[in-house]
Order: C-alpha cells, then sequence, then structure tokens
C-alpha cells in the first residue's frame, strides 16, 4: 500500500520516503515491502499492536537500523547508508534519555554546542526554547529537580532547538500519567505546527495518535492495513481488523433494501453510499451509536447482561436476539441494571460497511 495514493497530498512535498523497504531479524522478517511519504510539514502517527513493526520504521528511518531491502530518502536525498548523524534528524525519547550532571539548559543546548555555535547564541536560543515550553527560569536547574513532565518538555525543546528537517517520537508519553499525557501531546502538537517541522510519531496509544496527528498509519505484521485522517479511520475502517482496532465495533450480518438496512428484522435508514448494488453484507455499529430506549418494537427488544460504571458514562453489555453487543448509555440519563429490558435503536450515523464481508 503506498501512502501517497491514501494521502491524495500529490501538490506538497515529501520530505520522508520509504520506498519498499522491507526488515528481516535472522528468519523473521518484521517489516514487509513498505512504501511510505510524509509531507512536509506533517504530522504523522505509526500506530498498531505490540510487534507490528512500527518501532521498526521509526529506526529505519532515523538511521539506527539499516533496510534489508528498499530505500529510505530525507528531503529526497538517499539516506539509506547513512548514519543518524548525517540524517538532519532528532529523537524524542520515551526515556527522555538526559543528561543529569547537566543543568536543564546545559541539556537543551547540548546539540548547538556540538556544531560549535557561539556561547551568546545558545544562551539565547536555550531560553527561547525553555520559554516556548513553558519552562522559563528554568536553565540552571537539574533533571533530579523537576517533574517527568517537565523532564520530557526539556527533552522536546533540546530536539526543536536545531531545527531539524525531521522530528521522530518513540512513544515520548507513555511515561506520563493520564493528565500529564493529555497536557503534552497538546503541547507536543502545538510546537510541532508551530515550527512545521515534518513529524513521525510512534505509539500504541489510540487516543494519543488522534490528538496529535494529520495522518495516522496502521500497522499490523509488518504491513500497512490502512492510511487516512483519524476521523477516516474510525468511522470508514476496510477490514475487521481495523473496525476492532480502531475502537469497539459491534457487527451484524445485514439485509440490504432500497433506502434501508434490517437487522434481526429491525429496519433502520440506509447511510448515504452504503452498500450500493448488495442485498447482504457485514457492518459495523459504534457503541456510542446504540441508545437504549423503554420503549420499541419486538425487533428492538434486548436484554441488560452486564454494566460496568464507567464515571461519565456506563459501558453495557446487552443480548439481542442471541448475539451480545457492548454500548455506552450516558450516566447522568440512564442507570441500567443486569436483567433489565430495554429497546435499542441504532443510528446510522455510527454505522459503517465491512468491505471484506
Amino acid at each position: 500500500m503506498n501512502a501517497n495514493a491514501e494521502q491524495g497530498r500529490t501538490n506538497k512535498k515529501y520530505v520522508v520516503e520509504l520506498r519498499n523497504v522491507s526488515k528481516s531479524f535472522g528468519s523473521n522478517r518484521v517489516i514487509d515491502t513498505l512504501n511510505l511519504s510524509i509531507p512536509e510539514g506533517d504530522m504523522v502517527t505509526l500506530l498498531g499492536p505490540s510487534g507490528c513493526g512500527k518501532t521498526t520504521v521509526l529506526r529505519l528511518v532515523a538511521g539506527l537500523e539499516k533496510p534489508t531491502d528498499g530505500q529510505v530518502f530525507i528531503d529526497s536525498e538517499d539516506v539509506t547508508h547513512r548514519s543518524i548523524q548525517q540524517r538532519d534528524i532528532c529523537m524524542v525519547f520515551q526515556s527522555y534519555a538526559l543528561f543529569p550532571h547537566m543543568s536543564l539548559g546545559e541539556n537543551i543546548g547540548y546539540g548547538l554546542k556540538m556544531l560549535g555555535r557561539p556561547k551568546d547564541e545558545i544562551r539565547q536560543r536555550v531560553a527561547e526554547a525553555l520559554q516556548r515550553v513553558d519552562l522559563d527560569g528554568f536553565a540552571d536547574r537539574f533533571v533530579d529537580q523537576i517533574s517527568g513532565g517537565q523532564q520530557q518538555r526539556v527533552a522536546l525543546a533540546r530536539a526543536l532547538i536545531l531545527q531539524p528537517k525531521v522530528l521522530l517520537f518513540d512513544e515520548p508519553l507513555s511515561n506520563l500519567d493520564a493528565n500529564l499525557r493529555r497536557s503534552m501531546r497538546e503541547k507536543i502538537r502545538e510546537l510541532q505546527q508551530q515550527f512545521n517541522i515534518t513529524s513521525l510519531y510512534v505509539t500504541h496509544d489510540q487516543s494519543e495518535a488522534f490528538a496529535v496527528s494529520d495522518t495516522v498509519l496502521v500497522m499490523n505484521k509488518g504491513k500497512i492495513m490502512q492510511i487516512g485522517t483519524p476521523q477516516q479511520l474510525y468511522r470508514h475502517p476496510t477490514s475487521r481488523f481495523m473496525a476492532n482496532f480502531m475502537g469497539d465495533a459491534n457487527i451484524f450480518s445485514a439485509r440490504i433494501l432500497e433506502h434501508s438496512v434490517e437487522i434481526f428484522g429491525y429496519s433502520l435508514v440506509k447511510p448515504v453510499g452504503f452498500a450500493s448494488g448488495k442485498q447482504h453484507c457485514t457492518v459495523g455499529v459504534r457503541p456510542e451509536a446504540i441508545t437504549l430506549n423503554t420503549q420499541g418494537d419486538t425487533a428492538q427488544q434486548c436484554t441488560i447482561e452486564k454494566v460496568a460504571y464507567m464515571g461519565p458514562q456506563y459501558e453495557v453489555l446487552v443480548v439481542w436476539h442471541g448475539q451480545q453487543l457492548l454500548l455506552q448509555v450516558n450516566a447522568t440519563q440512564l442507570q441500567p441494571a443486569p436483567g433489565d429490558q430495554f429497546y435499542l435503536e441504532i443510528h446510522p450515523f455510527g454505522m459503517f460497511e465491512l468491505p471484506d464481508c
């Protein structure tokens, strides 16, 4: 699968390109003939289950691994056999990788020092970088005097100060708690857009990928499964794997009529452009697209099997015509309990057709 066609951005310059890249470790082929193009200034996220090959792709772009086959290009130059120092890239690590014996200012300015920049320039650019990451005045502190979230911001400032052609993120937020992850992903996205740096981001966290990305690339077993915007991937998955990986999905066999879709005798309006020319198909419905009512007809009747309280909502498992369904119920509107009977309603906006049916 070629990312160029998927992204549909032929008018843009591609800063990172992987052409027919494969990578094997012994007999284990972890990347299989992968093609990827990242437009200038875009944030592309690699998302997938553990062992899918996403970190290997990042390491191939960085020069930490060499492809078994294929080529890697950065800014139209073949860098396949160049070292990480020859690629004009910076990397933000999960572990921060800060020098504990240096002050924060020295950590951030280290790259400029290695490039031989004047001390006054380094001092000024370090101060600007600290201000950008909301750590103004922290230049003289040390790593053991700041929190994990602040350490990650220092690591981000250290990368941004060099203004590289490509910025790589290797699961940078996985060591932070939920609240810090939310604020840091907002800061990362804000700075990436301000600097207009072409970026490749690796994560296993779907919400994180959705929050920071222009484009998300989902991988499985070394292959690209689907590429698109977060909304495209969630609303229009192209396979059962994608339907379940991008969130929970209830899968049904459906009968397709001229203006409606029928599931277990329950008829609902057919979404625009849905199942053209077919009489039967497999469809998916997201949990949030199913609501419970106290009235309805027999075809809609269901029984509550399990309820899990999640704060603002309940996750509810119901049995409908012998099939288990997962749905979400607003906790302020309904308090279901196991054994209760309701009538479900499926909203067409949350329904999608699975083309592999």
